[in-house]
């Protein structure tokens, strides 16, 4: 059995994709240095995120993914080192829930690292990334509430750093709680590097070539996307919502377009503000074992000027979906062209030569980014 378990949980929209990328990319190096990453592929950490916190929807769902959390157990059983597991879903795991956790990784000793921002662009790359799976709520009533369910993601639940903190470490001790700050002013690879201190590994040499900026979608674009989303049918299950409506969509045709930066409005500035202050706070009065600087876990005082949500015209949304509509007619054009060529390359019995295999290839490539929710 491995001697310990680095439990990252979060908080969702804190590079978590940035920093799972550069794990399943560095498995073996990894395993080199001691530290296990178990599961045959990334998912199995979403999958076992959903068994930990009890999703009613888990039973239904097809072996591999019942069976995560069981294998991801099995294989630390049988390896040595340190294990390390990373979900931003764990966070929203209930007291209980993480105790449970805990208990069925003894006799190693649980570790927890969780990466946290200051709270209003927390607050609205969260909104975005609903939109992303999903979600029609306007960012004005986003955020409104603290779910008690541990299935819910976007909102306060596991976005309030101070909560999640306390609901965790009824768990696991706060000095076994290793919290990397994120430093908006810093190289990107930086958070990896917090990363590599607390789990106690070098991050040096890792290829971090795999990774991608996760950028973010205009104001009009968000609003465009949320309209979208009031209008599909049919998008419920998690794969399709990742693959159709935040890459295919969000991802890889409405953020290209660029658009304005907005903030929230401003009672819930004054919320991010609050909740901010008392994060950090909590975390000067314990024994949490801390990552960068406590101060860039609060809102500034001076906020530059940006839109709000609530400024978007029917006019501006219609611009948006009709440069939407031209581009993916173009895609429809390509898709076209290249279900000839595969026709054509079928006619030909061409597998023998390879052309077919390796057009096939590039077809998959282009569909086979997941969304987080995958």
């Amino acid at each position: 059995m491995v001697d310990r378990v680095f439990v990252h949980i979060g908080l969702p929209k804190t590079a978590t994709t940035y920093l799972q990328t550069i794990i399943w990319a560095n498995r073996e190096r990894l395993r080199e240095e001691g530290v296990v990453v178990p599961g045959a592929e990334r998912r199995d950490h979403l999958w076992a995120s959903r068994t930990v916190r009890e999703e009613g929807r888990q039973e239904w769902a097809p072996e591999h993914q019942r069976t995560a959390w069981d294998r991801l157990r099995a294989e630390l059983a049988e390896s040595e080192g340190t294990g390390l597991i990373s979900h931003e879903f764990f966070a929203a795991a209930r007291p209980v829930q993480a105790k449970a956790m805990v208990a069925q990784l003894a006799p190693a000793e649980v570790h927890l690292v969780i990466s946290a921002r200051e709270p209003l662009g927390l607050f609205s790359a969260s909104w975005q990334e609903s939109l992303k799976n999903g979600s029609t709520l306007p960012m004005s009533d986003y955020g409104r509430y603290v779910s008690v369910k541990p299935t819910d993601i976007w909102n306060w639940r596991t976005l309030d750093l101070r909560l999640v903190l306390k609901r965790w470490t009824k768990a696991v001790p706060q000095d076994r709680v290793h919290v990397l700050v994120l430093d908006p002013g810093a190289p990107r690879e930086d958070v990896w590097h917090k990363l590599a201190a607390a789990v106690g590994f070098s991050g040096d040499d890792m290829d971090l070539s795999s990774t991608f900026p996760n950028a973010s979608m205009g104001v009009v674009q968000a609003e465009t996307l949320r309209r979208i989303n009031g209008k599909l049918e049919g998008f419920g299950r998690a794969y399709e919502r990742g693959v159709y409506i935040r890459s295919f969509l969000a991802d890889e045709r409405l953020v290209p377009q660029g658009g304005d930066r907005f903030w929230p409005d401003p009672d819930q500035i004054e919320e991010c503000r609050v909740r901010g202050a008392d994060a950090v706070e909590h975390l000067r009065e314990g024994d949490y074992d801390i990552h960068g600087d406590l101060e860039q876990l609060l809102v500034p005082a001076d906020l530059e000027p940006r839109r709000s949500t609530s400024s978007v015209t029917d006019a501006e949304v219609g611009d948006v979906a009709a440069q939407l509509v031209a581009t993916m007619l173009g895609d429809v054009r390509r898709l076209s062209e290249e279900v000839r060529t595969l026709e054509s390359l079928r006619d030909e019995d061409a597998t023998d030569d390879g052309r077919l295999g390796s057009f096939l290839a590039r077809a998959r490539a282009r569909i086979s980014r997941d969304g987080p929710d995958a």
